[in-house]
This record gives structure tokens, sequence and C-alpha cells, in this order.
């Protein structure tokens, strides 16, 4: 991602702020606010803020996963199953 071509100085923000919103927008890319010549915010659409935001969280279940399988913290299938239809009959026998 280049974003060398989305870099306002936080002056920007403050004059234009609804227009770097819908630049933002329009363009689903962020666009980095500098201050004093160095970056120090991001300003990003919503909808692209939530969309990075789940992809974050799928990758740290991958890794969980991963470690999960790492560790031998895993069932085989066969034995969910068992232990699921357990758990249904001891609420079903509850009722």
């Amino acid at each position: 991602m280049d974003l060398s071509n989305d870099v306002e100085p936080v002056t920007a923000l403050k004059r234009s702020a609804a227009e770097l919103i819908a630049r933002a927008t329009d363009r689903h890319s962020p666009i980095v606010i500098t201050q004093n010549g160095k970056p120090t915010a991001v300003l990003q659409d919503v909808h692209s803020y939530q969309r990075q935001q789940r992809a974050l969280h799928l990758l740290k279940l991958i890794v969980q996963g991963e470690q999960d399988h790492r560790t031998g913290r895993m069932h085989d299938q066969a034995s969910v199953d068992e232990r699921v239809a357990a758990r249904l009959a001891e609420r079903r026998g509850a009722s």
C-alpha cells in the first residue's frame, strides 16, 4: 500500500476535515496526518476500519488455533460429538 499520495498536514485536517473524510471514504484508503512533518495519525473510513478489524481478529484466531494444535489442545470429531450428545442428554434430563 503506497500512502505517499495520501499524506496531509494537521492544518489540512483542521481546514478541510469534511473533504478529507469524503476522500478517505470514496477511496477506501487511509490518509496519514502529519504534525511538524512527522506522521502522527491516520484518518480512515469506518467500513475499511471494520473490515481491517475483522481480518485482524480472524488472524488472531488462526494463530490461537495453530498454538492449540502444537500444544495438543484439540479433540477429534468423534469425541466432540460424544461430549455434545452427553450435554444435550443432561439438559433434557434436567428439564
